[in-house]
């Protein structure tokens, strides 16, 4: 099988490229400058180019607060391109695993939400992202997968994480926010399960790739405070308001993870477990 990844130059796409390399598999990686995911003919001719068998769709436009003011490309990358993707698949019979986000749900429960969830996303980068997540799921309803991930971390550009542990490196108090909860999630581990589903046959519809447990960016921080042989106690809470923002956000969006059993691919595991891996430190 052939296997093509979009927006392979960002954090979780060069993990997916990584990984496909590692298996020796047969695949081509696309960044934003080998391919303008918002041009349709881009498209149609990276699809007639490359003839995947399976798109892994890891393009996004996710700069949350400036969505807020540029909708229209927030629109186009988010919900018009997975579109013209799905479109290229149903077309040539390939596969389409889409990375999503935990920010299509309204973050108004502290219950993990199960997959089949109502959606109702409170900013313009969700609204973008359940458009893509319908695109998808209508146009390839047995060949789609919408998998939907949050609070990434990892080796390949900027994150929450990396800012931490440059912060931990340095002197005073760090400021972080503490009442908005979520699941930090290590890209490797995300990319290990999109290959897993591509592996799978018949894996379609909705799965939830973050690590499992639940944490607010304040727990998250002294963690990686913790990890890197800073005080933890440097790190003082405080809420979401304090640093104002155009974008509502949602309070608490941890993600159920049932759809995983019975198809032979493991949950995910404890986010402090991979964040010790991902650091590289010991427990």
């Amino acid at each position: 099988m052939r296997w093509l990844v979009t927006g392979a130059g960002g954090l979780l796409g060069r993990e997916v490229a990584a990984a496909l390399a590692a298996r020796g598999a047969d695949a081509n990686g696309l960044g934003r400058r080998d391919l303008d995911v918002t041009d349709p003919a881009a498209l149609a001719a990276a699809f007639a180019r490359h003839r995947p068998g399976l798109v892994v769709n890891c393009a996004a436009y996710t700069a949350v607060e400036a969505a807020e003011t540029d909708a229209d490309l927030a629109y186009r990358v988010n919900a018009d391109a997975p579109r013209h993707l799905a479109g290229l698949c149903a077309r040539h019979g390939a596969r389409l695993l889409h990375v999503s986000t935990d920010y299509v749900f309204p973050g108004d429960t502290d219950a993990p939400y199960p997959e089949d969830h109502p959606t109702a996303p409170r900013n313009v980068y969700g609204r973008s992202k359940r458009a893509g997540e319908r695109a998808v799921l209508d146009l390839l309803p047995d060949h789609g997968a919408v998998v939907r991930t949050a609070w990434l971390h990892g080796e390949h550009g900027p994150s929450f994480v990396r800012a931490m542990t440059e912060r931990a490196g340095g002197r005073g108090p760090v400021d972080v926010v503490a009442d908005l909860v979520g699941q930090p999630t290590w890209a490797a581990d995300v990319a290990r399960a999109l290959l897993a589903l591509g592996e799978a046959p018949g894996a379609s519809g909705v799965f939830h790739a973050t690590n499992a447990g639940r944490a607010s960016w304040y727990e998250l921080a002294r963690e990686v405070f913790r990890l890197t042989g800073a005080d933890p106690d440097r790190v003082r809470p405080v809420s979401a308001a304090a640093f104002g923002g155009r974008a509502p956000r949602p309070r608490c969006t941890v993600l159920g993870h049932d759809r995983w059993h019975g198809t032979g691919i493991p949950a995910p595991r404890p986010w402090p477990e991979a964040l010790a891996e991902a650091l590289g430190r010991p427990r």
